[in-house]
């Protein structure tokens, strides 16, 4: 009995099997990455590559034309890269694209780099921002950078650390480590052509079926395992990025991030000196919290944001001070500087456009100027609340006994003193005050 109960439970599992073989990838995803490499693009990226599953997608393409991008960034989606259990392969397309600076660091960490004819891949060196050094921009910032003395011991520590970065990326598939530390060193960059001959790139494709069609039956690194591609027949479905990727390139967008920062500055301003008015205070907090968001994303020069701060305070206090511009003409100078300093200038992507600087320091001058006019317009206007504005008021005596009474005046009762005796009725005219009484003269 117990042999035909095993021999019962050997055939079910092998008609589950038969009747349930197991299913091939069917799917290339492809994920396009243009532009500089940030917080959007990383989380693009990264969730994709979470969603990516053996059992349909048999390998991701990551189509890239990028001119660097921050280190965060590229560090997560390195990390994720890794440990993705489906093929990542890079791929520098289309022609003209390059791979610069943080998409030479994603190249290598790829199980394939590939790159279209007519492409570029290389100019690694970190770039010195005031604080961490970034992987992006132009080789001839980069020298520019070294000739003006960032050669310190700091400097060099985070190349050396650069560099020991890219060769372990470099080990794991197998490719030209040493290249890649003259990429960092050196800034030095390779064509396609070039990079296939030295082994910097798997493949020269030109397009991505081509692609696909090239790397088929490559033995690769996936998760630390050996995997064999099975790229053969899979059908190319491009994912875009999705409303959340949008917003957050928004968001983190520097000129857009400066714009809220000052709309929630003003806005909190104008409801502090105005309480109650609300709207303003609601869009300006709901302004602040995304521009500090933002702000915590990106590579900031906090004393640029400082100055930046103090500009509107000293244009605010020339408002309510009074000092005939002198305040205000320096607020407008820090605001200027300040806003030159927040952000790289050296970081393709990630620098304040010089219109959006230029525009937010006119609208801030104009409306301390504003302020301004009309502050003084207000000090020539006669007083019209306080005792001195009881002066010249006309009214009516209500009540009255030899010199003094009482008197209506714009719907309050005073007490009121007269040189001669009034009759109750009379119409009356304010000359003159004497502590809380009044002195009146018929009108």
């Amino acid at each position: 009995m117990m042999r035909l109960r095993a021999l019962v439970f050997v055939f079910a599992a092998l008609f589950a099997g038969i009747a349930a073989p197991a299913r091939a990838a069917e799917r290339a995803v492809v994920l396009d990455v243009d532009g500089a490499i940030g917080p959007a693009i990383a989380d693009y990226i990264v969730r994709e590559l979470h969603r990516a599953s053996p059992d349909s997608v048999g390998v991701v393409v990551l189509r890239m034309n990028t001119p660097g991008g921050l280190d965060t960034s590229m560090r997560q989606i390195i990390s994720a890269i890794l440990a993705s259990p489906v093929p990542v392969v890079t791929y520098v397309a289309p022609s003209g694209a390059r791979a610069a600076s943080a998409g030479t660091y994603i190249a290598y960490a790829s199980a394939i780099a590939a790159m279209a004819p007519g492409t570029n891949i290389g100019a690694a060196t970190p770039i010195q921002i005031g604080g961490p050094m970034l992987p992006g921009g132009s080789a001839d910032q980069k020298k520019s950078d070294k000739s003006g003395g960032a050669e310190d011991t700091e400097t060099r520590k985070i190349i050396n650390d650069a560099i020991a970065y890219i060769r372990s990326l470099a080990a794991i598939n197998g490719r030209n480590a040493d290249w890649a530390a003259d990429a960092v060193r050196s800034a030095v960059s390779l064509p396609a052509t070039e990079a296939l001959s030295l082994h910097v790139v798997d493949v020269v494709a030109d397009n991505v079926p081509d692609l696909l069609h090239k790397i088929d039956g490559r033995t690769v690194t996936v998760a630390g395992k050996p995997e064999r591609i099975a790229s053969a027949g899979l059908e190319v479905v491009t994912v875009t990025p999705d409303w959340r990727t949008e917003l957050l390139a928004l968001v983190t967008n520097p000129n857009v991030a400066f714009i809220l920062l000052l709309i929630g500055v003003y806005g909190l301003i104008l409801e502090f000196f105005n309480p109650g008015a609300v709207a303003p205070g609601l869009i300006g907090s709901i302004c602040l919290v995304v521009a500090l968001y933002a702000l915590a994303l990106l590579p900031v020069n906090y004393a640029g944001v400082a100055l930046v701060l103090i500009g509107v305070g000293l244009m605010i206090a020339e408002a309510h001070i009074g000092a005939f511009g002198a305040i205000g003409v320096g607020g407008i100078v820090a605001f200027v500087i300040g806003a030159l300093m927040m952000f790289p200038s050296g970081m393709p992507g990630f620098a304040l456009s010089n219109g959006v600087i230029v525009g937010a320091a006119i609208a801030s001058a104009a409306l301390f100027l504003l302020v301004l006019a009309v502050l003084l317009r207000s000090r020539k206007r006669p007083v019209v609340t306080g005792g001195e504005a009881l002066i010249g008021a006309a009214g009516e005596a209500v009540w009255w006994q030899g010199n003094e009474g009482r008197v209506s005046i714009k719907g309050e009762l005073w007490r009121a003193r007269a040189k001669a005796p009034l009759q109750v009725g009379t119409r009356i005219k304010v000359v003159d005050r004497d502590g809380l009484v009044l002195v009146v003269d018929s009108a």
